[in-house]
């Protein structure tokens, strides 16, 4: 199970009741800030959210209200917060935009309090860890190196407790061979092993992120079957041109990638202040009905449905 909790979730600047673009994805122990706009560091603070383990930051793109906060952020984090290292991501173009801001204007020929990484991705997988996996992807909006990402847990087979109960396998460290893939013997001199207790090859949860992008073609294979997808709506239909002038995406050309990409849950955000929540919801359901138009705080989760 993926979580992610909306900091900011409005477009280009911000509102009375929404901050700029900045979202916390957690999986058990690891948490991935994605973007990081003006204002976000106020934002983990007043969500409660706190700044334990949030070491690592996934950038989509650079522009300003999708980096400006990580000048704030390392401001608090040289005065008052206490973490082991801060690595982040991005595109090449991105993390030169991010070095600038850092370095020139943030540190002045200060050293950082931790280590700071700037770590330059390219489409591909580029963390991993022993059941899930976060890959990059390339998304089309305005300039170079524009990213998504897709937070996948790996397939795993469930441990059949009755089975293993039947079998006499005792509690303890036995199961956690078996899971592992190992046989083992017991007491009795029985031979077990792991396809005597585990049951069939299951899927792990998919969550797709999409930055601002400007068109859904080339994004509905990294999409398919995901259990959720968070994906900008700037506009709505009745402004296509301007979103097509600008690289951004409406409402309907959201919902119209869940429905061709076989998505379960859709999740709206970088919403323009022009509209009304209630219509860029009616927008989206008239195309794909299991739509939520996120708001500052909210919370998800997103978990494989059997």
């Amino acid at each position: 199970m993926f979580e992610i909790l909306f900091l900011g979730t409005s477009a280009s600047a911000p509102s009375a009741k929404r901050g700029l673009s900045g979202q916390i994805v957690s999986h058990n122990e690891y948490r991935f800030l994605i973007d990081c706009g003006e204002g976000t560091q106020r934002q983990i603070l007043q969500s409660g959210i706190g700044f334990k383990r949030l070491t690592r930051v996934l950038l989509t793109h650079g522009h300003l209200d999708h980096i400006l906060g990580l000048g704030g952020l390392l401001s608090t984090l040289l005065r008052w917060e206490s973490i082991d290292e801060l690595t982040i991501y991005g595109g090449r173009s991105t993390l030169e935009r991010v070095q600038t801001l850092l370095y020139d204007v943030v540190l002045r020929g200060n050293q950082p309090p931790m280590p700071l990484i700037l770590k330059e991705i390219k489409p591909g997988v580029i963390f991993e860890t022993d059941d899930f996996t976060v890959t990059a992807f390339s998304v089309t909006h305005r300039g170079p190196d524009c990213l998504g990402y897709v937070f996948e847990e790996k397939a795993r087979r469930p441990f059949l407790s009755q089975k293993a109960d039947a079998l006499g396998v005792p509690f303890g460290p036995e199961r956690g061979q078996l899971v592992a893939g190992n046989e083992i013997i017991l007491a009795d001199g029985k031979q077990i092993t792991p396809d005597d207790v585990l049951g069939d090859w299951e899927k792990g949860s998919k969550f797709v992120v999409v930055g601002d992008a400007g068109r859904i073609d080339n994004l509905i294979e990294v999409c398919k079957d995901a259990d959720g997808l968070v994906i900008e709506s700037t506009y709505l239909d009745e402004e296509a041109d301007m979103a097509k002038q600008f690289s951004h995406l409406t409402a309907r050309m959201g919902a119209e990638l869940a429905t061709k990409a076989g998505v379960k849950k859709l999740i709206l955000t970088h919403i323009s202040r022009r509209y009304r929540e209630k219509d860029v919801i009616a927008e989206a359901q008239s195309v794909f009905p299991n739509v939520a138009v996120a708001r500052d705080f909210d919370t998800y989760q997103i978990k494989r449905e059997i």
